[in-house]
This record gives C-alpha cells, sequence and structure tokens, in this order.
C-alpha cells in the first residue's frame, strides 16, 4: 500500500500542513530551568527537516505556581522561556513546518517538593490531605479563574510568537481530565456531579482561550479514555455518550480532536472498527489525530519508565494507511518512533522502512 496519503497536504482555515504526520508530544525532562536550550531548537528541527508536518511540543507549563508535576519540563510564561521558544518556531519554520505548544497543568498528580516552589501542593478539583497535611489543595472559583486566565495567556503568548496555534491538554488524569473523571472530581457545586458538569472547567477554558487568540488561531484539544491512574477507566460508555461529552467542547472553540488511543487499531465501541479518533470525526465534523504504538510492535510505553532491555521494534503502518485513506482521520501523531529517529518520517517516505531505529529505554536519556 501507498504512503502517499500520510504525505499529503492538509489546510485547515490559516493552518496549513506540508503532511499528514504529526509529532506527539512527549514529555522528555531535559530541560532544566524550564528555558528551551540550543538542543531543544535542534530536536524539533531535525524533525521539521525529515518531513513532520505539524510538531506537538512535550507539554509545557501555564503559569500557574502549580501547573507543574515534574523536574526540568519546559514552560511557556516569562520572557526568557518565551524567548526559547521563539528560537525553536523559527528553526521549524525554516525547515517548512508548523509547530503549537501543548499547554499543561497536571493538577492533583503535583507532589509537595516538586520545582518551582516546593511549598505548593497539587491543585484539583477535589482535595486531598494526609497526616494532617495538605496534599491536594481542592479549587475554589478563584483558584479555576486563575488557571483559565494562565491558560488564555499562553494562548495569547503562543500567538505572539509565532506558532500556529495550541493545543490543550485535556488528557491522561492532568488537570482538566481530573475534572472530566468521576474517579478524581467529587465536587458537588457547578463544576461537579454529571458530565456536563464535570465539563464546565474546560467549556469556560476552551473559550477563554479562543477569546485571547481570536477566531482564525487553531486550537487542538487532547483528550483520551484512559488516565495514568487507570489504564482501564472511561469518560463514556457509548458513541452517543461520546457525542454528548464532546459537542459543547466542539461548540467552545476546539477545530482539531487529538484524540490519545494507547493502540490506534483498537475499535473503541462494540459494533464498529472505528477508533477514538474515528469516531470523535464521525460525531463532530472536526478534523482529528489519532495516535497510538505507529510504528512499533510490541512493549508497553510503560516498560520504558522501569529498569528494561525491552525493545520496541519497527512495525509496518498498513493497517494505519488503510484507516487514513478511508478518512476514518484526518492526521497520524508519532510518539516513540519519531522519539528514537529523527528521520522516521523521511525513512517512510523513501521506502527505507528497514532502516527505521528500534526503540528502547535508552532513548529516553538525551535530546536526538
Amino acid at each position: 500500500m501507498t504512503v502517499q496519503a500520510l504525505f499529503e497536504p492538509f489546510r485547515l482555515g490559516n493552518l496549513e500542513l506540508p503532511t499528514r504526520v504529526v509529532m506527539a508530544p512527549m514529555t522528555r525532562n531535559l530541560t532544566p530551568g524550564g528555558i528551551p536550550h540550543a538542543q531543544v531548537v535542534e530536536y524539533y528541527r531535525r524533525r521539521a527537516a525529515a518531513g513532520v508536518g505539524l510538531i506537538v511540543t512535550e507539554g509545557t507549563t501555564v503559569g500557574h505556581q502549580a501547573a507543574n508535576g515534574y523536574p526540568h519540563v519546559p514552560r511557556f510564561y516569562g520572557e526568557d522561556a518565551l524567548a526559547g521558544w521563539k528560537q525553536v518556531v523559527d528553526a521549524v519554520h525554516a525547515e517548512g513546518g508548523k509547530i503549537v505548544p501543548q499547554l499543561w497543568h497536571v493538577g492533583a498528580v503535583r507532589r509537595l517538593g516538586v520545582e518551582p516552589d516546593a511549598s505548593v501542593p497539587g491543585y484539583g478539583p477535589s482535595g486531598k490531605s494526609k497526616d494532617g497535611v495538605e496534599i491536594v489543595h481542592e479549587m475554589t472559583q478563584q483558584d479555576i479563574d486563575e488557571v483559565i486566565a494562565a491558560f488564555a495567556q499562553a494562548a495569547k503568548d503562543a500567538q505572539a510568537i509565532g506558532m500556529d496555534g495550541v493545543e490543550i491538554h485535556g488528557a491522561h488524569g492532568y488537570l482538566i481530565d481530573q475534572f472530566f473523571w468521576d474517579g478524581s472530581n467529587k465536587r458537588t457545586d457547578q463544576y461537579g456531579g454529571s458530565l456536563a458538569n464535570r465539563s464546565r472547567f474546560a467549556i469556560e477554558l476552551i473559550q477563554a482561550v479562543r477569546a485571547a487568540v481570536g477566531p482564525d488561531f487553531t486550537i487542538i484539544f487532547r483528550f483520551s479514555q484512559w488516565k495514568q491512574q487507570d489504564y482501564s477507566a472511561r469518560l463514556v460508555q457509548t458513541a452517543a455518550e461520546l457525542e454528548a461529552f464532546l459537542k459543547p467542547l466542539s461548540e467552545a472553540g476546539v477545530d482539531i480532536f487529538h484524540c490519545s488511543n494507547r493502540r490506534f487499531w483498537e475499535p473503541e465501541f462494540e459494533g464498529s472498527d472505528l477508533n477514538l479518533a474515528g469516531w470523535t470525526r464521525k460525531l463532530t465534523g472536526k478534523p482529528t489525530i489519532t495516535v497510538g504504538s505507529v510504528g512499533l510492535s510490541g512493549s508497553e510505553f510503560v516498560q520504558f519508565f522501569t529498569n528494561t532491555e525491552e525493545v520496541a521494534q519497527p512495525a509496518g503502518i498498513e493497517a494505519l494507511l488503510e484507516r487514513l485513506n478511508k478518512q476514518e482521520f484526518d492526521l497520524v501523531a508519532v510518539g516513540r518512533a519519531l522519539l528514537v529517529d529523527p528521520d522516521w518520517a523521511l525513512k517512510v517516505r523513501e521506502g527505507r522502512q528497514q532502516d527505521i531505529l528500534p526503540f528502547s529505554r535508552a532513548a529516553l536519556a538525551s535530546l536526538v
């Protein structure tokens, strides 16, 4: 099967991509001080030069005191960090690629002792204490308003430095997803209870971002059924429930949905082969990005966070191409395969699959 479908241009409003290949956001913990440095610039530039149409950066924290949960992750606030990101933008654009930052708040995942202020606990929809110490601060209305304002400001800053849009991280058990999920949202006010109420925070946040950047700046929203805390978790059980969940987000201002699966080939609901991106496109009419073990076989990603000799070998993408040709989804995000091999897209395009590098834990240690 021809790989040409992956290398067709894509256009949505002002966003014009040279290919359908997207670099998935992947936290690297290799940006001390949160300021993108020369290696970060080169890391993203190389992917654009090799044919990645859209780069979604690793998660970048918004300007809120509890946004960060990990050491050495980049931030998207402050003149120094934004100047660093401007260098990344210019390098990617010089290679003909497009780039958006993933805007991130980890919420209740944060623990005391984490940078930049070790005394700040996690913030979440519901609070948690242990031995009389507040581990997670239950967000007040003022807290909610401040976080929403931080996302809006980050989006405005992204637009100002020439980014091609933004991705809002609403997946994987981080703050926005914590509001969605009844396992972490026990509120009894307008932000808790029904899924419609639990979606209110995300809707208000998307609306604020849209107001900050205007009608023509691309907003991508990433969501997932699974959570870091529970891989079997599901926000919705049926296509009808998924439609009810997605429609308000779409109307709030989302242009593209980034639908996070652990394996792109798995059907979302019984009775249909459509994956989460396929169903989302069908139900909303909006373009979607599929993701999940593209180009790799075997080993789960989580295995590589422990000492392991496991290796994920390159795998064929025939099933992916078949779905893309059927227009089940519009764009394809590649994670680990691109992390280890910056020339993955070029090798696929040139039929040099035998030259694609396997993925192992060693790939996580440096920016290649």
